[in-house]
This record gives structure tokens, sequence and C-alpha cells, in this order.
């Protein structure tokens, strides 16, 4: 009887060590940039009560009707994996009180991780994908507006993206929306047979959506929508002009549409798209990170009326966009020293070395086969290690080992204590090696 092969759920992946490692150059460089703005990783739980996410994406988002992986727990409740970022972190700031004086603010949080959407998987969208966000709460600066979006962009360029597009747009604040609703309304009911499904649907709870549909009939019928560039208030038309005043003064390349509407249901205010031309992402520009401002998810979770303003970052097109564009990324684990052994009672003494090594922060390994003196070389050049150490019965007798440069070739050989003791003396640090 054939064994059965388990095979990984549809829409996942496995993270082999050499693609993990690019991942966690990634996700590093996001830590360090974003400490930089004096932003803090925040952890939430994989899973949350169904309601933190159904309140915050709204009843006409894709993501409660149709996407949510949820489910009944053994105690009757009703869970769900997360689809995005900022709802819990969110609902953590507000259990947690964050929100309380004794924080300054704005109170600046980012996270990564996995999340869960039931979707067709196609390239780069997964249905345990991944995110890099960032969540700024308590200010409703419009120059904080702007320094999301410079922070967002100065990732990218980090990593070595170049050709990057911003485009901007207003959803303006409570009145400016409920002005601009009617108005859509009105300009879309004529066409109202014509619209997708989906965007009947949406068309008395939410019109704003309709804007966001990627039906080709739809888009075709928006492209003449009225602006809501032309429904803010005065609030929020001096908001949407300080926000651009401040990129400006950043230097930030960017173009208004009023067009870009982000999908979820909380956001007001600026909001904006990161772009790129990448073939690996489809033709023309794709859009490679979104966000912007909302005010009224904290108060909604039970805390005080309170703003926020972030992005979110798909992991999984991030790392095609970066393979296509051959960014920069690490392909290897570097390695220090190969320790090679051969010979009776030289086993113990190859352990203590390289235990000896790791020590003082270097990489090492050793062969664990019992091969060929031979053997072992040829893995140290396949494994690209920058110091070979080799200890036969001869060396052991002396208490010596030979250290050998694998870039220059040149060979010394070392007293077994001077290396258990003074090993950086004998090993040029990589970034001077070759100097």
């Amino acid at each position: 009887m054939a064994k059965q092969l388990f095979q990984k759920p549809k829409g996942t992946a496995d993270l082999l060590p050499n693609e993990s490692l690019k991942w966690h150059y990634v996700e590093e460089t996001a830590r360090l940039l974003f400490s930089d703005y004096q932003y803090a990783e925040v952890r939430t739980p994989i899973f949350e009560n169904f309601d933190i996410f159904a309140r915050s994406a709204g009843d006409t988002s894709d993501v409660v009707t149709k996407e949510m992986y949820d489910f009944k727990d053994k105690g009757d409740r009703h869970i769900a994996l997360r689809p995005e970022g900022t709802a819990g972190v969110v609902r953590a700031f507000v259990e947690n009180k964050l929100f309380g004086p004794e924080h300054a603010k704005p109170y600046k949080l980012f996270y990564i991780g996995p999340m869960f959407r039931y979707e067709r998987p196609q390239a780069g969208r997964m249905r345990q994908f991944h995110q890099i966000g960032v969540e700024a709460l308590g200010s409703e600066s419009p120059a904080l507006d702007a320094e999301v979006i410079a922070m967002a962009v100065d990732f990218f360029q980090t990593l070595g993206i170049a050709n990057l597009k911003v485009k901007v747009n207003s959803l303006g604040d409570k009145e400016s929306r409920e002005n601009y609703r009617q108005a859509l309304i009105d300009f879309l009911k004529p066409h109202f047979e014509e619209l997708s499904h989906d965007s009947q649907e949406r068309l008395e709870k939410n019109p704003l959506r309709v804007l966001d549909s990627k039906d080709a009939k739809d888009q075709e019928i928006v492209a003449n929508a009225p602006s809501i560039l032309d429904y803010l208030s005065d609030d929020a038309q001096q908001h949407w002009l300080k926000v651009q005043q401040y990129l400006d003064a950043l230097g930030i390349d960017y173009e208004v549409d009023a067009t870009v509407v982000r999908g979820l249901d909380y956001y007001n205010h600026t909001i904006f798209e990161v772009m790129t031309k990448a073939k690996a992402l489809g033709h023309g520009w794709s859009t490679i990170t979104g966000g912007g401002r909302y005010n009224g998810l904290v108060s909604e979770f039970g805390g005080p009326e309170m703003a926020g303003v972030g992005f979110g970052i798909g992991l999984e097109r991030l790392m095609l966009l970066l393979e296509s564009e051959n960014a920069p990324l690490p392909d290897e684990n570097k390695l220090d020293i190969y320790v090679a052994n051969q010979g009776q009672d030289t086993d113990i003494a190859a352990m203590q070395m390289v235990q000896a090594i790791r020590s003082f922060g270097y990489s090492a390994d050793r062969d664990y086969e019992d091969r060929k003196l031979k053997a072992q070389f040829k893995t140290a050049n396949r494994l690209n290690a920058r110091y070979m150490i080799t200890i036969g019965e001869r060396e052991l007798a002396e208490q010596s080992a030979n250290l050998k440069n694998m870039q220059t070739g040149k060979e010394t050989a070392v007293k077994l204590a001077e290396l258990y003791t003074n090993l950086p003396e004998y090993v040029e640090s990589p970034e001077n090696e070759g100097e």
C-alpha cells in the first residue's frame, strides 16, 4: 500500500531556508527603518473575535462578505483568522489603555505577520499571506499623514526599488462624505442596470466602494463620476492642503488622483497608494502599498474619539517585485569558518573548536559524516567558507591546527590554545578582508 503524500493547503506556501533568508532581510530592513521613525513592533493574536473584523471592515467589504476564515470554537465563540492587521492593533491599543495621557501621541506601532483570506490564489496573492503594516494613533496632524507616506517611500527605496509613483486623495470628513455620497448616488443611479452585481448591492450601502470596483464596465462608468475633492468641507479642505504642502516640502513626487479609494469602510481624509512598474506584477503601474487616515475605529472599539493613520504592505507581492527587479537580497547564510578533521581522537577537538569559534560571534560548521578530508574541503568550498581550520592526527599531537584563508590561499599553523583564546587576531572581519 502506497504511503499517503501530505501536501500543504491550497493558497499557502513553504518558505524554505533560501527564501526565508530573503524574507528575514526585508523584515529586518522594515524593523530598522521604522525604528528610525520611532515606531515599535506590536504582535497581536492571529485569531480574534469575529466582531472585531466585521465592525472595522464594514459589512459591505468583500473581506466580511466573502473572504473571512471564520468558525465556531469549542466554546461556541465566533472566531476569525485575521484578514488584515489594523483592527487587531487598534483593539490592542484600546484594551491596553494606550490612549491614556501618560503615553505620548501619536502612539506609533508596526506589525509583521500572517493574514488569512479565502480568495482565489494567484501569483503574489495567497490565502495565507503576510503583511508589514504601520499604525500611528492619537494625532490628527496632517504632518503625520505626510510622514507616513514618506516612510513608505523610504522603505521601498531602501530595498532598492526605483520608479515609484505616489497617488494621493482625500475622502474628507464626515460632512464631506455625506455631501459626496448623495452626489455619487445621483450620478450612478441612471447606470444601475449597467453596473456589476456587487456594485449594484453597494450603491445604497456604500457607494464609494463602487469607485473601488475592478469590473471593467464599472471602471468605465465611474471615470466620469464627480470628484470628492469638489465636496470637501472647509476643515477637510484645510487638512488636504496642508498634507500637500508637507509632501512638497519633503520632496515627495506625488500626483492627486480622485479615483483612489481604500477598500475598507473606516478611512477618511488622506488616502494614498504607492505604485511601481514591474512585469512581475502585471502590465502598467501596480500598487505595492496603500493606506490612509481613519478616525472612527478607536471609539468603535470602546476607546475615546481618536485619529489614526497607517498603511499595509503585502510581503508576497513585495518579494516577487524585489526578485524581478534584481534588488540586492542575501542568497545564502554566510559561513565564516569550516572545521575539518581526520584521524583518531580529532573529533572531540573539532567539536570544541567549532563551539569556541561560535563563542567569538563567528559562524562555524564541521563534518558530521566522518568523511575523508578531500570531501570536507569540497564542502567548505561549496559553502563559500571564508576560512578553514584543519585538525589531523599530527596537528592534534602538536596541539596545533592549520588555518587557511580561502580567498587568498594563505595557510598558517596556529596553536589550538591561541585559536581558543585569540581567534579574532587570526581572522579578518568580512568587511576588512582583501584590503
